[in-house]
């Protein structure tokens, strides 16, 4: 009887262990068939080859799924925050300009993007602070100013939509020293998709198929006619400023 009892034992012992077994196979192997295996490319976008070489560094990180941008983000363009010391100085007398200069500032940021982005997940709304790189080297921020309506700080932006307060040069609007109602480059958004002006290079003209963040995929001058998500300054006047919010959002590419 001991022996039968001994033998039972041992048998349904050996069906347990087979049933754990199993579970950790089955769950080994679901772990592995839902894990996402990141994008990766072998050269940077066409695109960056319009950005400031003299203010970024733009390479190739993480085996070629991300891309990192440092940048000095001083901008190649003429702006009242120079300073009178500077060949790039610009007067602008209308400007109530913040207690910073250029060349006192430090305007340094670095980013990292995907090279890839991804346009399956959820939307994302943008914060204060960095939003992207432009193609000057200086940053790129969006519609608020400390957490108010950039109203408050419009009477501090420069002719080309800059100002420095708080922290690093930065755009809230449309950069006109380098785009101006146009298809032009204007940069790179944290989600790794990049801001163009507000005309479109498929059409020549304003784009009618923008969603919520300004975005659409078509065609730009550095897709070789192959169509590609990307953002454009949406075609409409902010508030009282009188001229176009660079990227208010939300990222799509996130």
């Amino acid at each position: 009887m001991k022996n039968h009892l001994l033998l039972k034992s041992t048998f349904l012992m050996f069906l347990f262990s087979i049933f754990i077994a199993c579970s950790s196979s089955q769950e080994e192997d679901f772990e592995e068939d839902t894990s996402v295996e990141e994008e990766s490319v072998t050269e940077l976008h066409a695109a960056y080859a319009e950005f400031n070489t003299e203010a970024t560094d733009i390479y190739l990180s993480n085996s070629g799924t991300t891309v990192t941008i440092e940048t000095t983000g001083l901008p190649n363009h003429e702006t009242v925050y120079w300073g009178s010391s500077s060949s790039l100085y610009k007067d602008e007398p209308d400007v109530s300009t913040t207690p910073s200069i250029m060349t006192s500032n430090n305007n340094a940021v670095t980013i990292t993007v995907d090279a890839i982005p991804n346009l399956t997940g959820s939307t994302v709304n943008t914060e204060l602070n960095t939003i992207g790189i432009a193609v000057s080297g200086a940053s790129i921020f969006n519609d608020q100013e400390g957490n108010g309506a950039l109203d408050e700080a419009a009477a501090s932006l420069d002719w080309t939509g800059g100002h420095i307060g708080p922290g690093v040069y930065h755009y809230h609007l449309e950069p006109k020293a380098f785009s101006d109602d146009d298809e032009n480059l204007i940069g790179i958004l944290l989600d790794g998709v990049f801001l163009y002006g507000r005309k479109c290079n498929s059409t020549g003209t304003y784009p009618l198929d923008l969603d919520i963040s300004g975005g659409h995929t078509a065609s730009t001058q550095h897709t070789v006619g192959i169509d590609e998500y990307h953002y454009h300054i949406i075609n409409e006047i902010y508030s009282t400023t009188g001229s176009y919010i660079a990227f208010e959002g939300p990222y799509q590419g996130y």
